[in-house]
């Protein structure tokens, strides 16, 4: 029996990080501001957890009894918690209500659970022993999840599938007490094993069917239909066709529309790529969609491109699937090509200085919404980019909204001024976006070009210049500098993309 008990330590401190890294997770998927929601979710099931402790005073009788029932309640509540989240999200005008009480029940439910553990093996050990034991499995429970959330269950199980998991696990955990305790233990064994038994099955059900569950929760999250959907290591991938337009979604935010990519791609690549004389090679950091590789591909004088970006399975799909090669053109496929699947801030670090050198780099990232992204925009990472430029190089950075996010945007242009770089900034209307923005870097003045590639759809040299003019309310301000120590640009984007979604 000490050693069930102590296996189960084991397992209420995996079940319990697992079920809060998973709201985390979900949460800065669905709601973005990935650094507050999991600050505040880890916070607050800390708090409940010193609840539940404080409650479990109240606890006097049939200890073991209670144990088995919250063991089971945390079973059918955590395990079923990603399923109600995701089909909530659409369905509740206060979700973030739902999201942080089931959180606080889970935590609470966990608190009660472990100062009730100590109270049953008290007298079968000594003191020292029963802490020292219980905590000890109970830490090693929560490195174990630590590590296996995002080495095993996000990219192989996904957020769904792994809390019905892990719910099987805590149920599973009760019903093995209820067979190796003695009968006269437990009161109404008969019971218990009978709601055990039963959530078991609804645990099981969901794990089966947990594609299913995610399948019907996108279609009411995303527009038209879910035509593609993959949780890889680093993000969770949707396509969806509606009519004519498909749209990609990573962690559920807006990547493109294919009704006006175009404009995006062709502001992003032609005003840097056109104003060089004959740019041969090229680093496109980011972009795994190929789009804007598709227009790094319109100038002849390009003879190789290197295109690192992190997730294999973004270049994958639109390298293999017929409908985004049509829009990239099969850019993906290209034989002037070098694809690199890597963290573009270690590789970038890992390159010998003058080893290889571009001519131009195209840096078409996600938003700095989180730290791990921020890097990427710091003064570091700048810096470290020009030993990859050539002295003539130019770089060109996509940088958000100058309208919603004005001082997000305005400190990607200081950091990059910060970093010894002349500086050009511009933007453009997309109507999937609103207005957007983008950062020239160059190491002599920016000239805007007087000729540009044949057959653009939307970019011409009226339009082009008239870009790089900006009315007062996107005007230059000043901002911190974006340091790896310092993000202040991901605080900025936070609380600016913040208030806008709040209307």
């Amino acid at each position: 029996m000490e050693i069930l008990l102590l296996f189960s330590a084991f397992v209420i401190a995996t079940c319990g990080l697992i079920y809060e890294l998973i709201a985390g997770t979900l949460a800065s998927y669905l709601l973005g501001d990935s650094v507050t929601q999991f600050s505040t979710i880890i916070g607050a099931y800390l708090f409940a957890m010193g609840v539940g402790s404080w409650l479990s005073r109240y606890i006097e009788r049939n200890l073991l009894a209670h144990f088995v029932r919250i063991e089971v309640m945390i079973g059918a509540i955590g395990g079923s918690s990603a399923a109600v989240l995701f089909i909530l999200f659409d369905q509740v005008a206060s979700f973030r209500f739902w999201l942080y009480f089931l959180v606080g029940v889970i935590g609470i439910l966990v608190g009660v659970e472990i100062p009730l553990l100590l109270r049953i093996l008290e007298g079968r050990l000594a003191f020292k022993d029963l802490v020292s034991k219980v905590f000890t499995f109970d830490y090693i429970g929560a490195l174990f999840a630590s590590l296996l959330f995002p080495l095993v269950l996000v990219p192989h199980l996904g957020l769904i599938r792994s809390a019905f998991l892990f719910g099987i696990l805590n149920t599973m955990v009760a019903i093995w007490m209820l067979y190796a305790i003695k009968a006269d233990i437990i009161p109404r064994r008969g019971a218990h094993k009978a709601a055990a038994f039963t959530v078991l099955v609804l645990l099981g059900a969901g794990f089966v069917w947990s594609e299913r569950i995610q399948s019907i929760s996108e279609a009411s999250i995303y527009p038209g239909t879910v035509i593609f959907a993959e949780s890889t290591p680093y993000q969770r991938i949707v396509v969806t066709r509606q009519k004519r337009d498909i749209r990609l979604f990573l962690n559920s935010n807006l990547q493109f529309s294919s009704l006006d990519e175009y404009r995006y791609h062709e502001a992003l690549v032609h005003p840097a790529m056109s104003a060089m004389k004959a740019p041969r090679k090229v680093l496109i950091i980011g972009g795994g969609d190929g789009l804007a590789l598709r227009e790094v591909l319109k100038y002849p004088a390009v003879e190789a491109v290197t295109m690192v970006d992190l997730d294999p399975a973004m270049t994958r799909l639109f390298s293999s699937n017929e409908l985004m090669t049509a829009l990239n053109g099969g850019s993906l496929s290209s034989p002037k090509l070098t694809l690199i699947n890597a963290d573009a801030f270690l590789w970038l670090r890992e390159q010998k200085p003058a080893a290889q050198r571009f001519d131009a780099a195209i840096i078409d990232l996600p938003d700095p919404s989180n730290f791990s992204i921020g890097k990427l925009y710091s003064l570091t990472f700048y810096r470290q980019l020009k030993s990859a430029l050539n002295d003539d190089g130019i770089v060109v950075i996509q940088s958000t909204s100058p309208l919603i996010a004005r001082k997000s945007f305005w400190c990607v242009d200081n950091t990059l001024a910060a970093a010894g770089y002349q500086t050009a900034a511009y933007h453009l209307f997309v109507p999937s976006f609103g207005e957007w923005g983008f950062i020239i870097g160059s190491f002599s003045p920016y000239r805007v070009p007087e000729h540009l590639p044949e057959g653009l759809r939307f970019l011409d040299l009226p339009t082009m210049k008239a870009m790089f003019q900006f009315p007062p309310d996107m005007a230059h301000v000043a901002t911190a500098i974006q340091r790896l120590d310092d993000q202040p640009l991901v605080r900025y984007f936070d609380e600016e993309w913040g208030d806008y979604l709040i209307y």
